[in-house]
């Protein structure tokens, strides 16, 4: 590709002028093929999405809070097929890179997942929680739709929601018999192939769907003293479905699902510093130098009952019950180095159950949701990491009360409250060190308030109040009674937004801007060892923005923005080490933003592109070191027939750098990915 020869002296404004070219170039593509539109061309309108965030179901314009939602077509368009992609795509909502392939951390408007403490991002798949970091690294199958809730949502998901949540509706099955079936090659030997059934066993009383996935790449972290491939990954997932409804007004579904890894270590080498403080060799460009056989060998498998039944058109129960149990092992040379100084090996357990029952009514002028909650944690960690050993069983109980009301005082204005009262038990059982146990209960009150009014048909505007929480806990690999433990984080939210459309829904307008105030944020603080616990600072502020653009410019041609800016800066923080007073929070880019097309001719020819950007982020809390802004291209040309499709597609086309590298670690960023997909349907 050729771009205008101007002479900028700052690599970032050489690299962004280039990939504007690309999508310049990209955009005029249907402009200059107008033969390519067939009589038969997709109707010149926007369809919205109807979600449930509120767990009744609503338009997603009419819901009063900052939603991001994506149907099974779009996530196709935009090649989305993890939850680590879906965060290209939502304003203030970024997975920071962990090493390794099953575990992220999801950061929402600055609030962190640390990797062993509750998620403040929480995430349900077919109203299965899954409240720590193992899963959000997940494939997604049979995907009906997905909502991402911005802003404390604790009053209706609970203290794992003080950020946001994720909620993921897989495809139900009914009368209709469909499959899908795909075969998908890439770079570095990529192979994936992807089954989806459904249909009816008894019309209209008993239905069933399967999903099944396997996927195989090799590494591309080269291992400088063995030669081989450092992070190999392979992974199968399986999933069944059985739906019954006996009577019109009950509908039962009963959900299992399988999924295991095998891969060969991380994406993860040892920093520059961290080489000179152990006086080691550092890692090289996407190359390590250890003497180690790494293997991580994760397994999650998951079931779910859910019971829906409505006593009258406005009147409904829904009972879900989940269960959900992760198991790991492996062997990690966390020195990258031919000698044998910090070798980990581990082999934990997450067991979770949980039982929500709700009742909900919807009406003309009032909407209202009541229920309860209750989940049972039982985990054991077995590490060993250089010369520390934990051997620990951690767990504890939560129960819940909740309920939120919505109420239209006229055809315009509308009012919403809602309440929930948590309390969380929680135990740490030692049995490495004497057979130390320890135990506490956090619990807390949630409201919420929320004022909307249609200020036209066309424009709606909210403004929220909302308070989250998240638990205190405890440091599984403690080995200082400083941090055994760490408190609980609360925050105040105050949202204003608007929803509006315009030219009969060809154009889409969504924004708000937000202000959180935040006592005792749950932090990473790391110790000379290297060491990572759970720890408070003791306030933060944490303000921005975000702008959703939806336009469809032609029957053919739609154009979607989305822009997310966030600022978290430390009040009061101080520990032995320094006053990191006015810093800023550490692993929260300062903006988030993706621009994107899509062309589609009736005669099935496709395009699609993605300028992603994330903005500069500090990557511990004395901001000495930073990970600069970086962008990404992501795009995609095909052919769609009636039962089948083919595309060309590209992930970092530009094979952008954009690795992390803090005081011990460089976590490694994904190279390009350029792939054929094929998909017959029938």
């Amino acid at each position: 590709m050729t771009c205008f020869k101007i002479k900028i002296n700052s690599k970032f404004f050489q690299e962004l002028t280039c990939k504007w070219c690309f999508l310049v170039l990209f955009a005029f593509v249907p402009a200059a093929m107008p033969s390519l539109a067939a009589e038969n061309s997709p109707p010149f309108v926007q369809e919205t999405i109807t979600v449930t965030a509120n767990k009744q179901e609503e338009d997603i314009q009419d819901v009063p809070m900052s939603i991001t939602a994506f149907d099974g077509f779009t996530l196709e368009d935009r090649n989305i097929t993890s939850v680590r992609d879906l965060t290209d795509y939502v304003p203030n909502l970024v997975l920071t890179n962990s090493g390794g392939e099953t575990y992220a951390r999801p950061v929402m408007r600055g609030i962190v997942n640390e990797v062993t403490s509750d998620v403040s991002t929480a995430m349900f798949i077919d109203g299965i929680p899954v409240l720590s970091g193992s899963g959000f690294g997940d494939p997604l199958q049979d995907i009906e739709r997905i909502e991402v809730l911005r802003g404390p949502q604790g009053t209706l998901y609970g203290k794992s929601a003080v950020a946001g949540a994720i909620n993921i509706i897989t495809r139900q099955p009914d009368n209709d018999f469909r499959g899908k079936f795909s075969v998908d090659a890439g770079e570095d030997y990529k192979k994936e192939v992807s089954l989806n059934l459904s249909g009816p066993i008894f019309q209209d009383k008993l239905f069933f769907g399967l999903s099944g996935q396997y996927f195989d790449k090799d590494g591309w972290v080269k291992n400088g003293y063995t030669g081989d491939d450092e992070n190999n990954n392979s992974y199968w997932y399986g999933k069944v479905q059985f739906r019954w409804t006996p009577v019109d007004d009950l509908d039962i579904s009963l959900y299992f699902s399988q999924q295991e890894y095998d891969t060969d270590g991380g994406h993860i080498g040892l920093s520059q510093d961290g080489a000179a403080s152990w006086g080691l060799t550092a890692s090289g460009d996407r190359e390590v130098y250890s003497d180690l056989d790494a293997y991580s060998k994760p397994k999650i498998s998951a079931q779910a009952l859910k019971v829906s039944y409505d006593f009258n058109n406005a009147l409904n129960l829904t009972s879900i019950t989940t269960h959900r149990l992760y198991t790991g092992n492996g062997v990690t040379d966390f020195d990258y180095n031919p000698v044998v100084y910090m070798h980990a090996t581990s082999d934990n357990e997450e067991d979770k159950i949980s039982q929500e029952l709700r009742l909900s009514s919807n009406t003309e002028k009032m909407n209202w949701v009541t229920g309860i909650y209750y989940d049972e944690d039982d985990n054991k960690k077995n590490i060993t990491y250089g010369s520390l050993t934990v051997n620990r069983d951690l767990g504890g109980e939560s129960y819940a009360l909740f309920g939120q009301l919505r109420y239209a005082l006229t055809h315009k204005l509308g009012m919403t409250g809602g309440l929930r009262y948590e309390t969380q038990d929680k135990y740490m059982q030692d049995h490495a060190t004497g057979g130390n146990s320890f135990d506490d209960t956090w619990d807390d009150i949630a409201p919420k308030f929320s004022v909307d009014y249609a200020i036209t048909e066309q424009v709606m505007g909210y403004a929220t109040v909302a308070k989250g929480f998240r638990p205190g806990g405890f440091n599984a690999k403690s080995t200082n009674s400083a941090y055994d433990s760490y408190d609980s984080e609360e925050l105040w939210s105050y949202e204003i937004g608007a929803k509006s459309q315009f030219f009969e829904n060809r154009l889409i307008v969504n924004g708000a801007l937000f202000y959180m105030d935040i006592d005792d944020m749950q932090v990473t603080e790391t110790l000379g060892s290297g060491r990572k616990y759970i720890t408070n600072a003791g306030s933060a502020a944490s303000y921005g923005a975000e702008l959703e653009v939806s336009a469809k410019i032609t029957p053919q041609f739609t154009i979607t923005v989305n822009a997310g800016y966030t600022n978290v800066v430390f009040d009061e923080y101080q520990d032995a080490a320094g006053d990191y007073s006015d810093n800023k929070a550490p692993n929260v880019p300062e903006y988030t933003f993706a621009i994107g097309g899509q062309y589609r001719a009736g005669n099935g020819f496709y395009a699609g592109f993605n300028l992603v950007g994330v903005g500069k982020t500090y990557l511990e809390r004395t901001n000495t070191y930073e990970r600069d802004a970086y962008q990404l291209i992501n795009a995609k040309i095909g052919y769609e027939a009636e039962n089948w499709d083919i595309y060309l597609y590209g992930k970092n086309i530009f094979d952008e750098d954009y690795s992390n590298e803090d005081a011990t670690y460089v976590y490694y960023s994904d190279p390009r990915e350029i792939g054929v997909k094929l998909t017959y349907r029938f």
